[in-house]
């Protein structure tokens, strides 16, 4: 008996500092995530010069030296930034396209930019941080473009081809086809606070978000293939 509970103390013992670890770092990944979300709005909301590690500091209630501890320095928390909310916008995506079995090109994008529509509705900050960099040429943009959105581009070309040889979408360069769909991916998180300023409406609104995707569904991936049919007649 006496043998029994030594081994049992012992297995306690060592049990501990195992969940104790675990804690820890859990612990340490929420607060890299709160890190993280913190410097998306400061960077969104700023040029990046302008922006500082004591800002996203005060935004979470954080000791600045806090936050070096995890990231080094202001460049490496951009990308680290870029990297964290382009991995969402990956997940949702697949989110659309999982157990889609086999669909047609035109689905898949539709799907995937309607993905990414939703993203920039509840994360209306994705607009503004890229926005903040494409108002000129910096290194940080051709980063991001070798390492994050090249990639991104690389799966969607080949659907938006295999569309238009569908003839479901209309003939138009795919990647200048992309940017239009970005532009429409993005207005509701781009012109949100002047959406509210001059009507009474809400860019957040769940019923005007699923109003407005009707709508580029109708006028895209509808309406323009209609036309692009009766054009090739």
């Amino acid at each position: 008996m006496a043998q029994r509970i030594a081994i049992d103390s012992k297995s306690a013992r060592t049990h501990r500092p195992m969940e104790s670890k675990r804690a820890e770092q859990q612990r340490a990944q929420e607060t890299r995530s709160a890190i993280l979300d913190a410097a998306l709005a400061e960077f969104a909301s700023k040029r990046f010069d302008a922006a500082s590690i004591r800002g996203i500091a005060d935004r979470i209630g954080l000791q600045h030296p806090l936050i070096t501890y995890h990231f080094r320095t202001k460049e490496i928390l951009w990308r680290a930034v870029a990297e964290y909310v382009f991995e969402r916008v990956r997940r949702e995506r697949d989110s659309y396209l999982t157990d889609l079995g086999s669909v047609s090109a035109l689905d898949r994008v539709k799907l995937a930019y309607r993905a990414l529509f939703r993203f920039t509705v509840d994360y209306p900050e994705l607009h503004r941080f890229m926005l903040q960099e494409t108002l000129g040429y910096s290194p940080r943009l051709q980063w991001i473009a070798d390492t994050i959105l090249k990639p991104l581009i690389d799966w969607l070309l080949p659907q938006i081809r295999a569309a238009q040889d569908e003839q479901a979408l209309p003939k138009v360069e795919p990647i200048i086809f992309h940017y239009m769909l970005i532009s429409l991916t993005s207005t509701l998180s781009g012109f949100g606070p002047e959406i509210s300023a001059t009507s009474n409406l809400s860019p957040s609104d769940p019923a005007l978000a699923d109003a407005y995707w009707r709508t580029v569904e109708q006028l895209v991936f509808e309406t323009l293939p209609a036309f692009g049919a009766l054009a090739s007649v």
